[in-house]
């Protein structure tokens, strides 16, 4: 049996972790994905400008369908676009972006990067929410 910390420090070991001014340092270049794993009802009392919400649980089947896509892809074109980019994940404290980040590069994703704290640190680093 592991526990669910277990499972998350085993994913960061296997995946990038970044700083909330890391992120905000991206996100100056228009190229840079956020995606915010949290729940949709989590999502809509903040977020971050220009996210994205797929849920942790949905992301693996939704992902080629980001906005940064052209419409008309098929699923392994749009995944391949997506994977020319960073892909910056973001949740509550860091721990669903980080199962979210390692089951990216298991999708093969090479550039996705976990938000080390999460939506917490944005807010307790005084960064700008929408709502």
């Amino acid at each position: 049996m592991k526990s669910s910390q277990q499972i998350v420090n085993e994913a960061k070991a296997r995946i990038v972790e970044v700083s909330v001014q890391e992120l905000a340092s991206a996100l100056q270049d228009h190229h840079a994905i956020l995606i915010d794993v949290r729940e949709p009802d989590e999502f809509i009392q903040g977020y971050v400008d220009r996210s994205v919400n797929y849920p942790r649980g949905v992301l693996e089947m939704r992902i080629h369908q980001h906005p940064s896509v052209g419409s008309n892809c098929d699923t392994m074109t749009a995944l391949e676009q997506l994977a020319a980019k960073p892909i910056y994940l973001m949740c509550r404290s860091g721990a669903r972006s980080a199962l979210a980040a390692d089951a990216l590069k298991n999708m093969g994703f090479t550039q996705v990067l976990s938000v080390a704290g999460g939506f917490q640190a944005w807010l307790d680093a005084g960064y700008p929410v929408e709502r």
